[in-house]
């Protein structure tokens, strides 16, 4: 169905959805549907022994559209043999590859990832889906321990590797040893309308390496040297060009584990927050044009207590309701939940806010900031298990009280968090689009390990609203956008970006939940282009696509929830 709103000019495809069970009827509850849903995958690392980095490293899940037909897809990233690393049992592993499960729209998916040609034989970290050349379909830049690939989305379920004429793939080596990338975030650096890059690189592991007083245990990542993160400038004729240290970001030692890019300090241009491993923290403030390192200035640093820890991924929210986007970096202490106190600069409340409790000593991995209930409000999931060793931890989901204070419910809302894992990646997704956020967490082992798909029963009766932006010129002025939302005097502040998990994507909708208000008074958006666009009155629990200034929306419409 299309609808126009006023002179505005802007197509919208709407999704009405039946209406839910009364307020508080029941609770939610995560359930495991992994293997009902048709997820047969399991994540390797290669052999049995679980005595490296590497191995201990995990890699992620991406959540995306890749055939437009309106359902999320799946992508896994997966673990292989590495010849000289890997225990010679491990041969048996050589084969293993990524699997790309398509949504089939009742609820089951199938594997497609040979037919599609993006199975890919590398050891694998993350993924980023992006259409670069906004043509409609989302490309697939994969992230490797090794030479990274670019997959194009030819439209037509297959992709092709078209790395070479990017200039994508990086470098052989790093700091003497193989780059070993593991994550990327695309956004528009300079604003000239055409899609840049920052991937970011782990650290130089030397596999003939051990700690003389501790030969059994796998050594620290203080032991190793870092690896450069880069960002790549795309040219004109599509080309990518390195400009890292041009634009002042180029640390040769640093240990990134995870980066994103969002507007810190409110001034209509995006930063870039990077996650290291047992190194300071990275905040590359953009001061009109130039990057400048500000991280303890700011205050994002180092966590409450000054120390540095194995901090894996920038996730950003506004966990209080004060309109100001917080930031998450969960790692293998406590965490730290950095509160934007306003103008650039943050304050470490992980302790007041109730989620160092929760987390301590579980070893934090992939985590979300995520409306779970649908109450206005976001809530924190978090991956655990520790790293030296294989040792299973509880997984946690905090409620927020609407304040910003976190208790965990986890035990509460599903078998999942009653079991201890060794949890990696973690992505959100509505995988069946009926308006409630489920969740896909993937797992290590010293044996092949499944995923767990939790899909969210919903039953709370709370309504909701999911956007699609896409700016005028792709995704070029949509990632990192500035979303305002007014529903029942209360306003609600998000950041259209979805990069913000550990080696992980989220599916790239920006879901709101509006608890009992069934009509959204006035929604926002700042494009990262510095243009901005006012839109009333739209009514809830429906998905929603804007594409900036033009007037046009997606060609197709979104379908139907799946069967329960």
């Amino acid at each position: 169905m299309l609808k126009r709103f006023g002179s505005i000019g802007i197509c919208l495809f709407l999704l009405s959805l039946p209406v839910l069970l009364p307020a508080q009827q029941k609770k939610v509850m995560f359930n495991d549907v992994t293997a009902k849903a048709g997820i047969n995958f399991k994540y390797t690392i290669g052999d049995y022994s679980y005595k490296n980095i590497i191995e201990s490293s995990g890699s992620g899940i991406t959540v995306f559209d890749y055939n437009n037909d309106g359902f999320m897809d799946i992508y896994l990233m997966n673990g292989t043999y590495l010849e000289g690393i890997s225990d010679p049992a491990g041969k048996v592993f050589r084969n293993s590859h990524n699997e790309l499960y398509k949504n089939n729209g009742n609820g089951t998916f199938s594997e497609v990832s040979e037919k599609a040609g993006v199975a890919g034989k590398q050891w694998c970290m993350a993924a980023s889906a992006i259409d670069l050349d906004n043509d409609g379909f989302q490309d697939l830049y994969v992230l490797n321990y090794g030479p990274n690939v670019f997959y194009h989305n030819n439209g037509n379920g297959t992709f092709t590797d078209i790395t070479s004429k990017l200039g994508l793939a990086g470098p052989d080596k790093l700091n003497g040893f193989a780059k070993w990338s593991i994550g990327a975030s695309f956004w528009d650096y300079n604003l000239d309308g055409r899609l840049d890059v920052m991937v970011g690189n782990f650290m130089a592991f030397d596999p003939a390496y051990f700690t003389p007083g501790s030969p059994d245990m796998m050594p620290s990542p203080t032991e190793y040297k870092g690896q450069a993160s880069f960002l790549y400038e795309q040219q004109s004729n599509g080309k990518f060009i390195d400009v890292t240290q041009k634009n002042n970001l180029f640390y040769p030692d640093s240990k990134c584990m995870g980066l994103t890019v969002l507007d810190t300090d409110d001034d209509g241009d995006l930063d870039i927050f990077q996650a290291n491993d047992h190194q300071l923290n990275f905040l590359f403030r953009n001061d009109k044009g130039v990057y400048n390192e500000v991280g303890i200035a700011s205050g994002v640093a180092a966590n409450s207590k000054g120390r540095v820890t194995g901090s894996m991924h920038p996730t950003i929210g506004d966990v209080d309701g004060d309109g100001l986007i917080d930031i998450l970096v969960t790692d293998l202490d406590y965490g730290a939940l950095y509160k934007n106190m306003g103008q650039g600069i943050y304050a470490d409340i992980t302790e007041n806010s109730g989620a160092a409790a929760a987390m301590e000593g579980k070893g934090s991995w992939g985590a979300a900031l995520f409306d779970y209930d649908n109450d206005g409000d976001l809530d924190l999931i978090a991956a655990n298990g520790t790293a030296e060793e294989l040792i299973l931890q509880y997984p946690v989901l905090l409620e927020n009280n609407g304040k910003g204070h976190f208790r965990n419910v986890g035990k509460d809302r599903g078998a999942y968090f009653t079991t201890k894992k060794s949890g990696r990646g973690l992505a959100i997704c509505d995988f069946d689009n009926d308006g409630n956020l489920d969740v896909i967490v993937s797992h290590v082992d010293n044996k092949p390990v499944a995923p767990a798909l939790l899909r969210n029963e919903g039953g709370n009766g709370n309504h909701w609203l999911g956007l699609t932006l896409k700016g005028k010129n792709g995704p070029a002025s949509a990632i990192s956008a500035k979303v305002t939302i007014t529903a029942g005097g209360k306003k609600q502040v998000h950041v259209n970006q979805w990069a913000t998990s550990y080696l992980s994507n989220n599916e790239p909708r920006l879901h709101i939940g509006l608890g009992q208000q069934k009509q959204i008074d006035q929604v926002e958006i700042n494009w990262s282009d510095g243009k901005k666009e006012i839109f009333k009155n739209i009514g809830c629990d429906k998905y929603l696509t804007i594409l900036q200034g033009t007037g046009i929306a997606s060609q197709y419409p979104i379908p139907n929830p799946s069967p329960k």
